[in-house]
This record gives C-alpha cells, structure tokens and sequence, in this order.
C-alpha cells in the first residue's frame, strides 16, 4: 500500500509539473510574425496590376502567412531611377523593373528595358536567357553589387504613340519622346529629343505639348495607362520587340529567406511570366485590331531598315565599352542568326 501511495503521489506531481512545462512551452509553437517585404515595381497603378500585382498576390495567398509582400508602384517610396540605390541599402526588399530604369549601376545597365533590335517577340527574353546564358550573367554580375538577381522574362514591344503622324524615318526628327535612357540614346541619331520625367507625369506632359508622345510600349499599354486617350497615332514599326526586366531582391533578404520561401518566390515570379506573356500578346493584336483610340501607321520595311542597320552600328558602340558587352552583343549576334536563318514567325518574313 505505502508503496503503491508513494507511487500515486510521484506520478501525480509528474504529470502537473509536465502540464507546467506544457505551458511554458506553448508560446514557442506559436506561429511567427510574417516575413515582411516592400516590394516596389517600375509601372504606375494602372499597368501595375497588370505586370507586377499578379506575382505579389500569388506569394502572399499561397505562404501560409509566412511571408507577405507590399506592393507600391512606380515613385511611392522612392523615384524610379533611385531604385536600384534604395534596394542596396534595404530602404526597400525587392523590385520589380528593368536595369535601365532603374540606374543599376553595371555594365547590364543598358541592355535593360528595350536594347534596340535585341528581340522581335515576347519569349525571345526568356530563351536568351536561359538558353543562351544571359541568366548566368545577370545573376553574377548583380551578386557584386549586393544584389540577388531573381529573374528575367519579355513584355510587350517599344512602338510609339503620338500626336504628330509618323509616315516615314524623316518625321522622327524634332519628336520631344518619353523613352528609355539607351532607346533614346539610339533615337537620337534619328534627331529624336529623349525626355526624362516621371512616368506618371509622361500624360500631363502630352497634353500641355512638352511631349509629342512616348516611345516606351506597345499598344496595350497605351490604352491601359491612358496615353491612347492623349495621342492620336501608333506606329506599327517599333525599335525592339520585347521589354527585358528583372525582379530583384536585397541580397541579405534573399540570403535570410527560407528555401521553401525562396521556391514559392520564384514560383510565382515564373506565374506572373507567363500571365504577363498571354495578357500581351492578345493586347497587342486585339488592340491594333479593334482599338478605336490610335490610327496605326506604318513606315515601309524598307525605309525602315535604315533604322535597323544603324542598330547594328549601335551595337558595335556598345561592344566596344568592355568585355561583358562584348560578350553579351555576341549573344544577341548568334540569336539573331538562328532566328533570320530559322524564317517566320521567328523573324516576322
């Protein structure tokens, strides 16, 4: 009996001082704060839902509350060309836009947004980089400068809109174009006036005759941010056929990121890829179609191919700079071969 007491009391005291330990521990099984980024995108808030919402969206219902992305469009936290800088620092977590736009500070800097000629088509991005090596390049390049390099896939085309007609390579000249620091830097061998102001501003500034127009986008955009209502014309010839962007993250961010975390980011970014390529190309034809905000207007392929002969100056220009632009205008050279020698569709005939 004594014994069997002494055992009652022992395994009594036992079970309370493990329920004591079961309560002490629970906090510790308590899920964590979110993961929080701020996230913010080259495009304004009418485009933006569009080209970068869809991926922020995709992580943020499918982490399980782990990690929550803020999303803030173009020249909330800081102005556009500052984002690189701010990224670096930590100001903000991850960015969406090209390197062009955003100042990075490489010799990548100019073959971001619309490198003139680089690409005819949307998936003409993705196949340079991860099957010509450009990805490879990226990533290394940008480990450098602290920051980790996500990925990259097309957008639409550098057409232009405007409000003066443009019917031959001649009506260039005078045009004061909002653009991309290297498209205008090309532009202007054509007597094209690059314009820099914010990209919210490039409207206002149509319409109180600052600007003549954009060179900046395909048609889709146009209408979806509001350009189509201030310019009368669209130009079917353009100057590149895709836009080249990147997500990035602050290194450290990266680095501190959890690996399923890691997955479910570049899960959603490839997402948002392929909704962005889809969203596109049936906005461009659809547009051009059945728009009825822009006359399209077209230069002969034949006068036309002034402007693309002296891309291929342009690109010696380029390679002359440095080794990596070399290497990278190689790798633009051997594509375009593959697909001028592969006929249409790849090289539109």
């Amino acid at each position: 009996m004594t014994n069997r007491r002494d055992f009652l009391k022992k395994a009594g005291l036992g079970t309370a001082a493990a329920a004591g330990a079961s309560t002490l521990a629970a906090p510790a099984v308590l899920a964590q704060e979110p993961i929080k980024w701020r996230l913010q995108t080259y495009a304004g808030g009418a485009l933006g839902e569009q080209v970068t919402k869809p991926m922020v969206d995709y992580v943020n219902n499918a982490s399980n509350g782990e990690l929550q992305i803020e999303l803030y469009y173009a020249d909330q936290i800081v102005p556009t060309g500052e984002l690189f800088q701010a990224l670096q620092r930590g100001t903000i977590d991850a960015v969406h836009s090209d390197d062009d736009s955003m100042a990075s500070p490489t010799p990548l800097r100019q073959f971001g947004g619309y490198f003139p000629f680089a690409t005819k088509h949307i998936l003409d991005v993705p196949v340079l980089f991860n099957q010509y090596g450009l990805a490879d390049i990226w990533r290394s390049e940008y480990e450098k400068v602290g920051v980790a390099w996500i990925s990259s896939a097309g957008q639409d085309p550098c057409n232009f809109n405007t409000k003066k007609e443009i019917k031959s390579v001649a009506d260039l000249e005078g045009l004061k174009l909002y653009t991309f620091p290297t498209a205008g830097r090309f532009l202007s061998k054509f007597g094209v006036v690059p314009v820099s102001i914010p990209y919210e501003d490039a409207e206002v500034a149509v319409q109180t005759g600052e600007l003549d127009g954009m060179a900046w986008s395909g048609i889709t955009e146009d209408y979806t941010v509001g350009w189509a209502d201030v310019t009368d014309y669209f130009l079917t010839n353009n100057i590149s056929g895709a836009w080249i962007g990147s997500w990035f993250v602050n290194q450290k961010r990266w680095a501190d990121l959890p690996e399923h975390l890691k997955q479910l980011v570049l899960a959603g970014t490839e997402a948002s890829h392929t909704y962005r390529n889809q969203w596109y190309w049936g906005g461009e034809a659809r547009l051009r179609a059945r728009g009825d905000k822009l006359q399209l207007r077209t230069v002969p392929a034949a006068e036309w191919a002034q402007v693309e002969n002296a891309a291929k100056d342009f690109w010696k220009e380029i390679a002359a700079e440095g080794e990596l632009q070399a290497k990278i205008i190689s790798i633009f050279e051997e594509y375009n071969e593959v697909i001028n020698q592969a006929g249409p569709p790849y090289n539109f005939g």
